[in-house]
């Protein structure tokens, strides 16, 4: 029940925060005159000096695209660099040693895409300077480049110009306007709810046995801040966010959940206003949430309600479902809760251990990264999003015999290409690679449980990687040569290739002439689109992730019942 009244709160107050972020963040993509210009042009006009950024030129999706995938190889080398030569450098109180390249080449990787899958221990794999120039600087600059490609396809799906915008100004603006004040204040919060932001490393107390205990501080709040608004995910500390120092009270609990919903929520908003037509972009929000709702809502009553093999655990001879891999402090409804959010949203932030929650509870975050289109991230999220709509217009087009449009414009078959290409990706990139890995001993030897328990765990991580979640099932093994270098490549091909696929969709859109609506258009601002949207984004995903699942999860749920 407590569960309940929880998830229904986290969604009224994100529900009434839709609107006035959404429309700042349309003034933001829009350049529309606002009253914080007196702080933040001077900033922007500082910055456009100094690196010589003309945010008058404009460019085509190519040019954008191109610029795009530029400048996040120039931080993704320079930040691998650092890595490597990490020990040498300073601020580093707890000794950590230089990054092996594999693991390097995974780790920036893994936070320049948004993923920020962990194969390295926080506390002591990474120095306090490395945590703040590389992880922090790449969850900000990660959540960022999605933002701001999200913005690129909203204008082509909008306008009559074949320019997609200035990549360098909205990336400047959107890191200024939004993400740094946000950011700023959500640290601030955390510091007053026990989250340390402090150089102080390694500190020593007193036990109550008497002995000595060294715990590790660091700058941890700017780091949870950034992680959760920017649906970024990796952790200060290897526990993550079941870390007291990450998150210490249901306070912060809560407030984590709702970073990780803000930005992705109130960008379909700002997609409403963008196209003009907010009608379309509540059938989107609604249908989202519904299918949202009924997923937390399993994932909480599966580790509530754990079946047979679970029936003789008790706590004080009661039973109180399954505690196992879960604090104390946030039980058996926030944990699954906080699961949900955290791969809805491709967030990657972990208050629990995946790997021990029931097979259907573990099953809800597994299927979430499956179809990675509830509601998603910062911008990819809404990318995928805008894809599936797409596909939804262009499915309806068929069964009733015209030429599908959507916005006004054709889609055509160059459109409806590259539109499967980027719906193929995803699913290739899973599939190919959990089969590649279980067939070779280099890759099987990751896996820590049988049978089908073990496969999840295979599913689950190259799941979390191309959708660029970054959770894991905590029990494999993937800091290995040959995981770093897979999952690496995953992160990297889940990220680009989408992304680019979408602009250049965008692109093409751009190029139409809009044409008014006719009688026969089909609509896409009522109940009939979202529930056909609804059932295209549960069908394709049931069609192409079925048959593992049903190897994995649901074979392990039968086989224990």
């Amino acid at each position: 029940m407590y569960s309940n009244i929880e998830l229904f709160t986290m969604i009224a107050i994100i529900v009434l925060l839709t609107k006035p972020l959404g429309t700042y963040m349309y003034n933001i993509f829009e350049y529309k005159p606002m009253r914080s210009d007196k702080i933040f042009l001077p900033v922007e006009n500082f910055i456009y000096r100094i690196t010589g950024i003309n945010p008058e030129e404009e460019m085509d999706w190519k040019k954008y695209a191109l610029t795009f995938l530029l400048v996040n190889m120039v931080m993704m080398i320079i930040t691998y660099f650092i890595l490597r030569v990490q020990q040498f450098l300073p601020l580093n109180p707890t000794g950590a040693k230089n990054m092996e390249s594999s693991l390097a080449f995974n780790t920036v990787i893994s936070f320049m895409t948004n993923t920020n899958l962990q194969h390295y221990a926080g506390e002591d794999g990474i120095t306090f300077l490395s945590q703040m120039i590389v992880i922090v600087f790449l969850m900000f600059t990660s959540a960022a480049s999605g933002l701001v490609t999200a913005a690129a396809i909203m204008r082509g799906l909008s306008k009559k110009t074949t320019n997609l915008g200035n990549f360098y100004a909205d990336f400047v603006r959107i890191t200024v306007r939004l993400l740094l004040p946000i950011s700023m204040l959500a640290t601030l919060i955390l510091v007053w709810q026990g989250v340390p932001q402090t150089f102080a490393g390694k500190v020593v107390v007193d036990t109550l046995e008497g002995g000595k205990q060294t715990i590790i501080t660091g700058p941890v709040a700017v780091l949870e801040s950034i992680k959760h608004l920017g649906t970024n995910g990796g952790g200060f500390f290897k526990a993550n966010s079941s870390h007291p120092f990450e998150n210490p009270t249901w306070l912060t609990n809560m407030i984590e959940m709702l970073l990780m919903m803000l930005l992705p929520t109130s960008l379909i908003y700002t997609y409403g206003l963008m196209i003009n037509n907010k009608k379309h972009a509540l059938v989107l929000y609604i249908s989202l949430f519904v299918i949202f709702i009924l997923l937390a809502v399993g994932a909480v009553y599966a580790e509530n309600h754990p079946g047979v093999a679970y029936s003789k655990l008790y706590i004080d001879g009661t039973p109180y479902g399954n505690y196992e891999g879960k604090e104390v402090r946030f039980g058996v409804s926030q944990s699954p809760l906080f699961a949900t959010v955290t791969t809805a949203f491709t967030t990657g932030s972990v208050d629990s251990m995946h790997d021990s929650y029931t097979p259907l509870g573990g099953a809800v975050p597994l299927i979430l990264m499956m179809l990675n289109t509830i509601f998603g991230g910062d911008g990819a999220g809404l990318q995928n999003i805008i894809m599936y709509t797409i596909l939804t217009v262009f499915l309806t087009g068929l069964m009733v015999g015209r030429t599908p449009e959507y916005l006004g414009r054709k889609i055509e078959t160059k459109e409806i290409k590259l539109i499967a290409l980027a719906i193929l990706v995803h699913p290739f990139l899973i599939l190919f690679s959990s089969a590649l890995t279980v067939m070779l001993k280099v890759g099987a030897s990751s896996v820590t449980n049988p049978l089908y328990h073990g496969l999840t765990q295979v599913l689950y991580e190259f799941s979390s990687a191309a959708a660029n979640n970054g959770s894991e099932f905590a029990g494999f093994i993937g800091n290995t040569v040959f995981m770093n270098i897979m999952t690496g490549l995953v992160m990297f091909f889940g990220r680009y290739i989408t992304i680019i696929l979408m602009l250049a969709v965008a692109g093409s859109m751009a190029e139409k002439i809009p044409a008014p609506p006719s009688p026969g258009t089909f609509r896409t601002d009522n109940a009939i689109f979202g529930a056909i949207f609804i059932a295209v984004v549960l069908i394709v995903g049931a069609l192409t992730f079925f048959p593992a699942v049903i190897l994995g999860p649901i074979s392990e749920f039968l086989s224990m019942t």
